[in-house]
């Protein structure tokens, strides 16, 4: 679970609400806590493998166009975006 974590942890800007999806899995790696995959885990495990193979991949910013930045908290979490404001839509960078 600790590779899997730290490998969705190296793309966690790019996926929605990381923190709060994360949190039931991260609690596993505590040595206190015994080891089973409660139906809220696998839940979360799903998703964060889908969010991996779903995202949408960075891309390279253009400095001339402006950006917008988005920013999620609650008690659990923070999350953030910076997109590239585009003509059509949004992209994340």
């Amino acid at each position: 679970m600790q590779s899997f974590l730290g490998f969705s942890g190296y793309y966690r800007q790019h996926i929605k609400d990381f923190a709060k999806i994360s949190k039931s899995l991260y609690k596993l790696c505590d040595q206190q806590t015994v080891y089973e995959m409660t139906e809220e885990r696998v839940k979360a495990y799903e998703e964060l493998k889908n969010s991996l193979t779903n995202s949408p991949f960075p891309l390279i910013p253009d400095w001339k166009q402006p950006f917008k930045l988005y920013i999620d908290a609650c008690g659990e979490g923070l999350a953030d975006a910076l997109h590239q404001i585009q003509i059509i839509n949004d992209k994340p960078v």
